[in-house]
């Protein structure tokens, strides 16, 4: 969070932030998804409930998207990410193509972009990242594809990758292979 909150302060509203995440990571405190991290996204934006907003570093949550999200944890949250105005791709809606996302993107005017991946969101027919075994994920080629196309089209200033576990570095390094930040372009 703090990586996000700096880049907001920073950037302003010429940052958009893509969260690929099987979660929506926007409890509210009040929600059956517990704990600090299932709620970054809410603490980043300025529309999350005053208990749980971060003390600087918010956005509009219109300058969010939630990418790859099919596991909202609490009944309540697709009504609450409606609310606040957040952007919600199912991995069906990115499975060929990331022109919504693309098209999404463009219209935050945001010409700068800082990219969140929870590798939980990779399916675990094809990987089992991290502690989960969520089914019905995007493919590491697919995420691999989506921050490849959100880096043609955006500066990426930031690339967090986060809830993997030491024993599949290797396999996490193929996932990475390629990312902006991560790898110098020749």
């Amino acid at each position: 969070m703090a990586a996000f909150a700096y880049l907001i302060d920073k950037h302003g509203a010429d940052l958009a932030i893509v969260w690929i995440d099987s979660h929506p990571d926007m409890g509210t405190g009040e929600t059956a998804y517990p704990g600090y991290h299932a709620m970054v996204v809410s603490a980043l934006t300025v529309t999350a409930p005053r208990a749980a907003r971060c003390p600087s570093g918010r956005t509009s949550a219109a300058r969010v998207a939630l990418v790859g999200m099919h596991d909202w944890t609490d009944p309540s949250l697709p009504a609450i990410a409606d609310e606040w105005g957040l952007t919600v791709f199912h991995p069906d809606i990115l499975r060929s193509s990331s022109r919504q996302l693309l098209e999404r993107m463009q219209d935050t005017g945001a010409s700068k972009v800082a990219i969140h991946v929870d590798v939980d969101t990779i399916d675990a027919k094809e990987i089992r990242f991290g502690l989960g075994a969520d089914r019905g994920g995007l493919t590491s080629a697919q995420v691999r594809r989506i921050v490849a196309d959100v880096d043609r089209a955006a500066d990426v200033v930031a690339l967090t990758i986060a809830e993997f576990i030491s024993r599949q570095v290797m396999l996490l390094q193929q996932l990475l292979a390629g990312f902006p930040l991560l790898h110098p372009r020749i």
